[in-house]
């Protein structure tokens, strides 16, 4: 088990060390330049010239990567030249307000679609599996920033119960903080329930029909007792990959709303940043956003070792 762990470690840091590579590469080493990207065409050389020696980019290109990558294990990120202050300090105000908003779509998609799908596997054929179906073929086809449009006219605008954007803060008063994302965390939540719907559908009618269970059944188990006590809980290995995947995809895919509710959160920094052709904020954002999904990839693996204990004999 300890030395599955270390493996799985020990590539998550190969990993990170070649996408922050492909970054660095992309972003600073290919034809182009960086400071021009920055300071726009029009800008005057000696500008150009200032903003290179302030950037280091009259340094080698592997001495730039090699100090970037040795500030990241110390927390230096860089100095944001749009922002003018560190880059550590704008991502981490940005935290405060992505992560809570991605952890709340993430329990509100779980807590729709794990019992709805396990519902439609119980009356798989008959209308209550075809109603939950439609729902979700619905929640796949529409885009999240449009659901949050519809959720605005709705809820904050026709019956006011809800703020339309914006947020406050955390330090006053956490409540008209957490309501403010209660809107955008259904916008997000929505489309990945319907997905995680079908896939807990799918996993409960796959275990549903193996061979322990029809025993269990013989045995005198009724369907429910059997349904919870032994096949919900089979199936959630193929759940917890995907539910793995969409808190990553939640974190990195908010851009879109985050700007429909006008928060200022990690997507909305990013996409300020590209606007604002900010080179140092983009290449350790699009770093942390990667090291998100490779990161929680890897806790998915360790969580199987957890779930299911074949796993465990075979690490």
């Amino acid at each position: 088990m300890a030395l599955a762990v270390l493996r799985r470690l020990a590539g998550l840091a190969l990993t990170l060390l070649a996408v922050a590579g492909a970054i660095f590469l992309t972003l600073d080493v290919l034809p182009g330049d960086p400071a021009s990207v920055m300071l726009g065409t029009a800008a005057r050389e000696d500008t150009l010239a200032a903003l290179r020696a302030e950037l280091g980019l009259d340094r080698p290109a592997w001495l730039r990567f090699a100090a970037w990558i040795g500030g990241l294990l110390v927390g230096d990120l860089g100095q944001s030249v749009t922002y003018a202050m560190p880059v550590r300090e704008l991502i981490g105000e940005r935290l405060a307000v992505t992560v809570p908003l991605a952890l709340l779509a993430l329990a509100i998609a779980i807590a729709l679609a794990v019992p709805l799908g396990v519902w439609a596997a119980a009356r798989q054929g008959r209308l209550a599996d075809g109603a939950i179906g439609l729902f979700a073929q619905i929640g796949v086809a529409l885009p999240n920033f449009w659901i949050g449009l519809l959720l605005i006219l709705v809820f904050a605008t026709g019956l006011g119960w809800l703020p339309a954007g914006g947020f406050p803060g955390w330090r006053a008063d956490p409540r008209p903080a957490l309501f403010s994302l209660v809107l955008p965390a259904f916008a997000l939540a929505l489309p990945q329930a319907a997905v995680l719907t079908r896939v807990v559908r799918s996993a409960v009618l796959d275990v549903a029909g193996q061979d322990f269970v029809r025993t269990a059944r013989a045995k005198g188990l009724t369907g429910r007792r059997a349904l919870w006590s032994h096949v919900v809980p089979n199936a959630l290995v193929p759940v917890a990959t995907i539910v793995g995947l969409q808190l990553s995809f939640l974190v990195a895919g908010a851009v879109l709303v985050e700007n429909v509710f006008n928060l200022p959160g990690l997507g909305r920094l990013a996409a300020l940043a590209l606007a604002q052709r900010d080179l140092v904020v983009i290449r350790n954002v699009i770093l942390l956003l990667a090291a998100l999904v490779i990161g929680v990839n890897a806790l998915v693996e360790l969580a199987y070792l957890v779930i299911d204990p074949r796993l465990r004999r075979r690490a």
